[in-house]
């Protein structure tokens, strides 16, 4: 189907879904469905004032607020119950949620180059070389027997031991003659190799053999199945993606900020991560100390903050049934930016508003800067812990970096997760197409503007 006509029809599915979920409470409870719809509201900010309780806090206060974050929704639950509305309230819910994530899909760009596979194939490199950790995802490099298949695949194939310098040894590759660039461990080490291999204008191919390899993961890769990517030295295609920087730091996926790079600090957090997480988030929350951030993201200000992601292009947001939390492109040549600001019970409530509240902060930008109250901060680069001087200069590289992957991928990501755009989402809906329907492609071939 035509991009256009997919686009199209995908817009009347929003625009059917959303009038839908509207309907069905109005057909169930007539007027007092606002009033039920309200309480639904109030519950969800009930819950969310209890989660900030529990994290915020310690002691009683912290029961109380797991009470309340899981009490809450299940008292609007039984309400409904009650009342013979669970099932049209679930089915509102449920159509809203269609809505939803057809119109994010209606609207969004064509498929990134990150999102489809090549049509011309890549000459198979002739001295692939590529890098092993043998500790990275609980040994999935033995588990799976990486290494002996990257020999019979031709590779000439390095195990990392400790203490090594990672960026030197994939120079040392190239300069003895690699055509290509591997790395078969986690995302920290897959960005130190790609920015070599970016800087010498070689292809890299991402074995994923990490413990979560989210880089492969917006790839399209398996990462249930890491020597598939290997398939990409014989039948593979190239694609163009950006690279990030935090001062000099390179990274594939995000740099953190505040909170959560606090929390990594912890000697204890790599073994006991939920439990170390739990203990310190009361004081980076809500102590004398907690971390507070200034960022300018472009021309915008951002004060007051306790959390920033900075993405290596924009992520999807957490509840979007089409991709949540995955980045729909790697090619965009922007930052995503995620910021929380929440310094009281009433400020977790109102985030179920979304970013009307002030709570939660999405954008993109091309350059963020971040400084903190002291000359240094704390970031949690691909997961891993550095301190950088402040301010903190992140920037992205727009397709510097040439990723070689398989011609077929199970899991190519797909486009989604731009936001819904209802007026253009209704134009698409009624066949009326605007100048940025007609620039991205979406009218369909033979109709009027």
């Amino acid at each position: 189907m035509p991009r256009g006509r997919g686009s199209a029809a995908r817009a009347r599915l929003a625009v059917a879904a959303l009038l839908a979920s509207v309907l069905v409470p109005l057909v169930a409870a007539g007027v007092r469905s606002v009033l039920w719809v309200s309480a639904g509201v109030a519950g969800l900010a009930l819950a969310a004032a209890g989660l900030w309780w529990a994290l915020a806090h310690t002691s009683v206060t912290r029961a109380a607020g797991v009470v309340l974050a899981v009490g809450a929704p299940l008292a609007v639950l039984t309400l409904y119950a009650l009342n013979g509305l669970l099932g049209p309230a679930l089915l509102s819910l449920a159509l809203w949620a269609v809505a939803m994530t057809a119109a994010r899909s209606a609207v969004s760009p064509e498929p990134s180059v990150a999102g489809r596979p090549g049509r011309a194939a890549a000459e198979p490199p002739r001295h692939p070389w590529v890098l092993m950790n043998p500790r990275s995802g609980g040994g999935k490099v033995g588990r799976f027997h990486l290494a002996e298949k990257a020999r019979a695949a031709g590779c000439r194939v390095a195990l990392l031991q400790g203490g090594q310098d990672v960026a030197e040894l994939a120079r040392r590759a190239v300069a003895e003659g690699a055509d290509l660039l591997a790395v078969a461990g986690g995302d920290g080490t897959q960005a130190l190799v790609a920015e070599v291999a970016a800087g010498h204008d070689v292809p890299f191919l991402v074995i994923p053999a990490g413990t979560r390899n989210h880089f492969a993961l917006d790839l399209g890769l398996d990462r249930d199945d890491p020597a598939d990517a290997l398939e990409a030295l014989r039948d593979g295609v190239e694609l163009r993606v950006d690279l990030a920087y935090a001062a000099d730091r390179v990274f594939v996926n995000n740099a953190s900020f505040g909170t959560y790079a606090e929390v990594v600090t912890d000697p204890a957090y790599r073994d006991a991560k939920a439990r170390t997480t739990l203990r310190s988030l009361p004081g980076l929350l809500t102590g004398a100390d907690a971390p507070r951030l200034r960022a300018r993201a472009d021309g915008t200000r951002l004060d007051g903050l306790q959390a920033l992601l900075v993405g290596n292009n924009a992520y999807g947001r957490a509840v979007d049934a089409a991709r949540p939390g995955r980045r729909a492109r790697l090619d965009a040549g922007v930052l995503g930016v995620m910021a929380v600001r929440v310094d009281s019970t009433a400020d977790a409530a109102r985030v179920v508003r979304g970013p009307r509240s002030g709570g939660l902060v999405r954008l993109t930008a091309g350059e963020v800067v971040v400084e903190g109250g002291a000359d240094t901060l704390a970031v949690g680069i691909d997961g891993e812990h550095v301190v950088l001087p402040s301010p903190v200069v992140c920037r992205s590289a727009p397709g510097v970096l040439r990723v070689r992957v398989p011609r077929r991928r199970s899991r190519a990501p797909r486009a989604g997760g731009g936001p819904a755009d209802w007026p253009r989402v209704l134009r698409l809906a009624l066949g009326r197409h605007g100048p940025a329907e007609r620039q991205s492609g979406s009218v369909p071939p033979g109709s009027r503007a």
